[in-house]
């Protein structure tokens, strides 16, 4: 009897506790399993001081002090992107026609220095005008490959930690940014970023500086 009454003076405590621990569980679990990613952004984006987002990125562990620029602080289009992109932490591959926007380089630099493996694809005419940010990528160390066919590489995307995708109409320009009816779609979707993974190692591997042709064939 003695034993029968014990455990049943117990057991409400030890349930309780057992409860108690589940719903810890749940809430952790919840928390891990978060919302992927789906947004929209149209442009052209309102200007908007985006030097807090670059400060932080490249010193996160000090508070940005204050942007004399006359800019005015706030979320917008750009400022979303750009905080997307310096999300990636440990990959960022880029197949982009146009690349000239200084934020969006500066950017893609810090993400490099801060570790990220970065790989770009770019079009061979476009990156050689004047404002291309492709050469400042180069001279930091990041990998760029280019097209070598009369046609352009007019692909306009972004993958971010392979399970990220950035991609739309938008060229990575100032002009296209701050002026261009624009749109970017974002997602997480592995069914989507899968096939752009793909797309982007066979022009990795077909733009391999080896296997380039200086010279058609019919000018040897």
């Amino acid at each position: 009897m003695w034993a029968v009454g014990t455990v049943g003076t117990r057991q409400p405590g030890l349930v309780l506790a057992a409860l108690a621990a589940l719903g810890l569980a749940l809430e952790v679990l919840v928390a891990r399993r978060r919302r992927p990613v789906r947004e929209v952004l149209f442009f052209p984006s309102k200007p908007s001081c985006t030097e807090a987002l670059l400060a932080e990125a490249a010193s996160p562990d000090e508070v940005p002090g204050p942007c004399p620029c006359p800019l005015p602080r706030g979320d917008c289009a750009f400022s979303r992107l750009l905080r997307h992109l310096l999300s990636a932490r440990r990959s960022l591959e880029l197949c982009l026609f146009a690349f000239s926007s200084p934020q969006l380089g500066r950017a893609v630099r810090l993400l490099h220095r801060r570790g990220v493996r970065v790989r770009v694809v770019t079009d061979a005419q476009y990156m050689a005008l004047k404002g291309s940010q492709i050469g400042l990528l180069r001279h930091a160390g990041i990998q760029v490959r280019h097209d070598q066919e009369s046609g352009y590489m007019h692909h306009k995307f972004a993958i971010v930690d392979r399970k990220m995708l950035i991609t739309g109409s938008l060229n990575w320009t100032t002009e296209a940014i701050q002026n261009n009816r624009e749109n970017i779609l974002i997602m997480e979707d592995a069914e989507y970023v899968q096939p752009f993974l793909e797309e982007f190692e066979r022009i990795w591997e077909f733009y391999d500086p080896l296997k380039y042709m200086f010279f058609s064939k019919e000018n040897k």
